[in-house]
């Protein structure tokens, strides 16, 4: 999320007729098929054109970003896919990647077809590692100027303050979460210090299994939407699951496709349950902030529920015990 001052817009007037009506402006003539894709951040349709395959049209929730940073995101984009990586681009069209039509921004995409990546499999891990390499030597090469960072404020500190004046957190729990996030907040500060001055790149930002698209000839890395600055391990940690000597493995086998191309600080692995402590207290700010969107209560019936808020805390009080461990440490 860019701003925890005001909550983004909903997506009231976006109707299939205005979807055709946006396309048919960039010279995109669809026949009338419309299949809506799984998107609660933005709205995303797969497209019937009248000449040629389908398209993606990618509806940006208003609010949320400015021009000048969904720019930045698609020249990030392109800059992989000059560079040969599978990535996702979006479109040229009359000049432009980024469009508008009926107050709402769009882009569009060419239909990439892929299946879930096998994270168990360790050539699996090794091959997306490479590719994630890849994208980080490109984004080493310059910061985002407009593209915030992932930060202890920015996904933690923030995010809290933001539920905890707004009322969302049950009465009776408030106390419990209030004590348990601050000492969250605390331990990845002492993550953070241990790690010291680790260098901030251009990154994916939200590189999990589902943003992986797996095809005959590897990984295709696609929705760029949460691209953001931040310590390399943040594309890195979120590909491991299990028992701690499970992720042991799997950052091996990421690791060692990963420094073919581009070198790893081994000090960020002490951020790695730092940045999911953060991720956790983001996500519940997430759903808060975009609780007026009709889309949000149907498709997440249970969030801001007594059962919801309490197994918020217990993960939080895990995640203190958790980030007090010796990091992990590839074999």
């Amino acid at each position: 999320m860019a701003d925890m001052t005001s909550a983004p817009q909903t997506f009231d007037g976006l109707s299939p007729d205005c979807v055709l009506d946006a396309l048919d402006g960039v010279g995109l003539r669809g026949d009338g098929r419309l299949l809506a894709l799984n998107s609660y951040e933005n709205r995303v349709y797969q497209v019937g054109m009248e000449e040629g395959p389908p398209v993606v049209a990618k509806f940006y929730r208003p609010g949320r970003w400015s021009d000048a940073q969904i720019a930045e995101e698609h020249a990030f984009v392109a800059e992989l896919a000059a560079e040969e990586i599978p990535v996702v681009a979006p479109l040229v069209l009359a000049g432009a990647t980024l469009h508008t039509h009926g107050g709402f921004r769009f882009a569009v995409f060419a239909r990439r077809g892929g299946r879930a990546p096998e994270l168990d499999d360790p050539e699996t891990l090794e091959w997306t590692g490479r590719f994630i390499g890849r994208i980080h030597a490109v984004g080493a090469r310059r910061p985002f100027a407009e593209r915030p960072a992932i930060t202890p404020d920015t996904f933690g500190h923030e995010p809290r303050r933001y539920l905890i004046d707004n009322g969302f957190i049950p009465r009776d729990l408030a106390d419990a979460y209030a004590s348990v996030s601050s000492q969250a907040l605390d331990g990845v500060a002492r993550c953070y210090e241990r790690a010291g001055d680790v260098a901030i790149i251009r990154l994916h930002g939200d590189c999990h299994a589902g943003n992986v698209l797996w095809t005959p000839d590897g990984p295709h890395f696609v929705d760029f939407d949460d691209c953001r600055s931040g310590p390399a391990v943040q594309d890195l940690w979120m590909l491991l699951s299990g028992e701690r000597q499970d992720m042991v493995r799997q950052l091996s086998d990421v690791l060692a496709g990963y420094e073919d191309f581009c070198d790893f600080d081994p000090r960020q692995l002490y951020l790695v349950e730092a940045l999911r402590t953060l991720r956790l207290i983001h996500y519940s700010a997430w759903l808060a902030l975009r609780w007026h969107d009709p889309a949000f209560p149907a498709a997440f019936p249970w969030f801001n529920t007594q059962r919801y808020w309490q197994d918020r805390v217990l993960e939080l009080r895990e995640q203190v015990a958790l980030m007090d461990e010796p990091p992990l440490w590839p074999v």
